[in-house]
């Protein structure tokens, strides 16, 4: 795929001087702070990569800094990734987002939403309607994820270990499980961060015939030669594999940390990670590793409209519908989420297909630009695609939770104060 040229910001209407300001306060505040063993931040606009940085260490442990070809966990941003691929399918008419789960799933035609109990006696009552594809692609289907620690449902999750992207089992294993418990609410009535997009992943791979991972392969990351995007990290590239560290922050996830190093502890040692072999269970909700260049090609891919080198992955109004809010009744995340736990929580954005949409930068009280999407992932990754502005911007460190610090929202404020010439 042709690489994007890099080039000087002000060639493309943003200064030096305010990326120069964003590399000092990751400095400052995160690395030498000991918050975080290192960052990459990627900002690409009108065409040019305009600001590309590493700092720090990608493993503390063995003083190894972080590099351009660092690879990293970048578990929730394997979501777009997965609900691109599915689109794909509803524009071959393989699928519809109007249908019931259950057409695909029949084991799933008589799940009960809760009403009281715990795992082996739960009292259920019939929901008002059935779960519907776009339930899935949205999170608003009822499931739920185990880390959530907020109900006997997510509990019962925890137990049997669904939905964990570290784990023995299967997506059909998955499957099996999540038909012997209720759903938190009836589809469609609350938001709530969850297995859905793992669910997506086994529908692709039994809609299209093709082991999952197989189709992620052949439609996405080959023909867009995103080479060093997997399920686990192979032999010849661990040397590339960054560590991933615990910010053990009060409250919030909690994680089980083993080797605590000054703010930060050791999570997942990359030269013994599960990530460095192929897993059973193949998470589309969490489960690949990335670079910042292979992710920045998706990007480009939709910043193009579905397209990038004569690539095409979707259609421009694939991509329009689902970078559209489709939370019931136009509201936004904060009104109508259930999760102690998501990668967005400002007022003023909604959900699509798969990303977070913003609908109005004037209630998240941070700069940005109407019909931006985003999303990141548990160890504090991240990415937004501002069309307007045709601007992208990706951030790389490996520190779970992604909750533990506002990283999020300087980023934005910064990059966005960087613009000298807006499209807008």
């Amino acid at each position: 795929m042709l690489a994007p040229t890099p080039a000087s910001p002000e060639s493309a209407g943003m200064s030096k001087a305010a990326f120069d300001r964003i590399e000092a306060h990751l400095k400052r505040r995160y690395i030498e702070a000991g918050r975080f063993p290192g960052t990459q931040l990627l900002v690409y606009r009108r065409g040019k990569i305009v600001h590309s940085a590493v700092q720090g260490f990608a493993d503390v442990e063995r003083k190894a800094p972080v590099k351009d070809d660092t690879i990293f966990r970048i578990y929730s941003m394997t979501k777009p990734i997965t609900s691109v691929a599915f689109m794909m399918l509803v524009e071959e008419g393989l699928v519809a987002l109007d249908e019931p789960v259950h057409k695909y799933i029949p084991e799933w035609k008589n799940l009960g939403v809760f009403q009281a109990g715990t795992a082996s006696a739960f009292l259920t009552r019939p929901p008002s309607r059935p779960m519907l594809i776009v339930d899935l692609l949205r999170h608003t289907s009822g499931l739920t994820y185990g880390f959530q620690q907020r109900s006997n449902v997510d509990a019962a999750y925890r137990e049997m270990k669904i939905g964990e992207v570290v784990k023995a089992g299967t997506l059909q294993s998955m499957i099996d499980e999540l038909a012997k418990i209720p759903l938190e609410f009836s589809p469609g009535e609350a938001w709530n961060y969850s297995v859905s997009t793992d669910v997506i992943g086994y529908l692709i791979g039994k809609i299209s015939g093709k082991p999952f991972e197989q189709f992620l392969k052949e439609r996405i990351l080959d023909p867009l030669d995103m080479k060093d995007t997997d399920f686990f990290v192979p032999p010849g590239k661990v040397d590339r594999f960054a560590a991933c560290y615990s910010a053990d922050p009060q409250g919030g996830m909690t994680f089980h940390a083993a080797d605590r190093k000054g703010g930060l502890t050791l999570q997942d040692d990359p030269t013994k990670s599960p990530f460095l072999a192929a897993p059973s269970f193949i998470s589309g909700g969490g489960g690949l590793c990335s670079t910042a260049a292979d992710y920045l090609t998706f990007c480009r891919a939709l910043l193009g409209g579905g397209e990038l080198g004569g690539v095409r992955l979707i259609g421009p109004k694939t991509l329009a519908l689902m970078t559209s809010n489709h939370l019931p009744g136009g509201r936004d995340l904060p009104e109508m989420s259930r999760s102690l736990f998501s990668e967005a929580t400002y007022n003023g954005i909604g959900f699509g297909l798969g990303f977070s949409v913003t609908m109005s930068p004037a209630q998240t009280l941070i700069p940005g630009s109407a019909g931006e999407y985003a999303w990141g992932g548990a160890a504090t990754t991240s990415f937004w695609i501002d069309p307007a502005e045709e601007l992208i911007a990706i951030f790389m460190t490996q520190v779970l939770p992604s909750s533990a610090y506002p990283l999020r929202r300087e980023l934005r404020t910064m990059v966005y104060a960087g613009i000298t010439d807006s499209n807008l």
